[in-house]
């Protein structure tokens, strides 16, 4: 591909607050390039952009972009946006952000690329903890933030990239992954590929990228499906609960909520009684995969568990936030039914006295087409508390609201706000529950605003 960076001096970010910006934004600052960038909104992750000593624009206007010799643009970024027309009017390169990412990966002897519907997020800071305890000075692009790396990014000096790598409109397509990492393949981002068979494919299309090795779910229907329809010619290798795999676990044990044991196999021989502190068998799967990635790319097994003991979870991935007056408050990502399902899942096993799931639904067209799967999955939890939809890119074509979604959950409760949930559970909620905020959108404000009602403070557990 075209080395958009090469005597590059000065990168213009539009939308550098964006999930998918910062991260690069890290890295191309830690390797020394000049960075400017704009937003609409202030954030937290735009004080963290300053602290690195980048100039950030407030409001998106034409004057923003002077002096830049690349421009790169999220995808959330509309065509009318007067700073990204007079980017592509002024005639200095412009491209979106899964370009540069694609172009970051190329420049690695060693990148690492994690995908699948779940988990991907979790996997790779679990494989980024552990090559961390193994001393690799890795470059890593995370979904989410890690407090190990101080973000969602991190500019190492070795040739060694780990990558989390979104299936969302084909984005991982433009990656350039050594070692693909694949944990499961699930009906999603449906309004995008239609049907599961686009879908399957475009996970073929990314075996095919791939130039060494496919480690993947090989108790995953439809990711043995994506691998074998491959001409992939490298090592596959795969991982699971099932012993006819690779890598597998086995003799699982849980030790407490927040802590799994268990025996990592390779090929029916035991490697290590590995510990993990996150809950939930999707997390002893997630671990497994990360395992398997660690020891194929070099590590050494000590670094397994060392990786691992010190990875309590990313930033709103079963995020423990608070325990006040007997009440737990945790925040997630969770924004598929199978997400929800196994989230509250997780929860109903642990030992509190009742789950509250406070959803805010994500996009028209996912909760049209979902109605009834996410009725099922939050029918779980005990008490059900429904935000409005947050439409995101979407237009509410579809007519749908969340008063629909709550029609099918008997008790459920439905709010407009944030702020309007978090004011009924802080009311409602009793000692020994546990109250989970989930979704893709900002309903974390809602687990933040709870923590100010009730008089507490945020943790920071370990």
């Amino acid at each position: 591909m075209e080395d958009f960076l090469t005597g590059k001096k000065h990168i213009h970010f539009i939308g550098i607050g964006g999930s998918g910006m910062y991260p690069l934004a890290q890295i191309l600052h830690g390797q020394g390039f000049y960075l400017t960038g704009s937003d609409n909104n202030e954030t937290e992750t735009l004080d963290l952009v300053r602290k690195m000593g980048i100039p950030v624009f407030l409001g998106q206007r034409a004057e923003n972009i002077e002096g830049a010799d690349l421009i790169v643009h999220t995808a959330a970024i509309m065509n009318d946006n007067p700073e990204l027309m007079a980017a592509r009017a002024s005639g200095v390169p412009v491209i979106e952000r899964s370009v540069l990412l694609g172009l970051i990966t190329s420049r690695y002897e060693n990148a690492v690329c994690v995908c699948g519907t779940h988990g991907k997020t979790t996997a790779t800071s679990m494989l980024t903890h552990i090559f961390l305890a193994d001393n690799v000075d890795l470059t890593a692009v995370i979904g989410g933030k890690l407090k190990a790396i101080h973000g969602s990014g991190i500019c190492g000096k070795s040739e060694t990239m780990v990558c989390e790598a979104c299936e969302f409109v084909d984005t991982f397509l433009k990656l350039y992954p050594d070692t693909a990492v694949i944990l499961n393949i699930d009906c999603d981002h449906l309004d995008y590929f239609k049907t599961m068979d686009n879908l399957r494919l475009s996970f073929t299309k990314f075996c095919n990228l791939t130039t060494k090795k496919i480690i993947y779910n090989g108790d995953d229907k439809n990711t043995l499906i994506a691998v074998n329809n491959s001409d992939f010619k490298g090592s596959r290798i795969t991982f699971g609960l099932d012993h006819k795999n690779d890598y597998y676990a086995d003799n699982i044990e849980q030790i407490s909520d927040f802590r799994t044991d268990f025996d990592l196999y390779h090929k029916g021989e035991i490697v290590d009684r590995i510990s993990i502190f996150v809950p939930g068998a999707h997390n002893v799967m997630n671990a497994v995969a990360a395992c398997a990635a660690a020891l194929e790319n070099g590590c050494k097994t000590e670094s397994l568990n060392k990786g691992l003991s010190t990875f309590f979870g990313a930033v709103r991935r079963f995020e423990r936030l608070a325990e006040i007056k007997g009440i737990t408050i945790v925040d997630d990502y969770a924004h598929h039914p199978t997400e929800v399902t196994t989230l509250l899942e997780t929860a109903k096993k642990m030992n509190f006295r009742r789950v509250w799931a406070v959803h805010q639904p994500f996009t028209y067209s996912r909760t049209a087409t979902l109605l009834h799967e996410f009725a099922e999955a939050l029918k779980i939890a005990d008490r059900v508390v429904l935000t409005e939809i947050m439409g995101s890119r979407e237009k509410n074509t579809y007519n749908i609201y969340s008063k629909d979604l709550g029609a099918e959950i008997d008790g459920s409760v439905c709010v407009e706000t944030c702020d309007d949930a978090a004011e009924y559970v802080a009311a409602n909620a009793e000692a020994g529950d546990l109250v989970i905020t989930f979704g893709c959108g900002d309903v974390y404000k809602a687990a933040y605003k709870m923590i100010e009602i009730l008089g507490g403070t945020v943790e920071h557990f370990s």
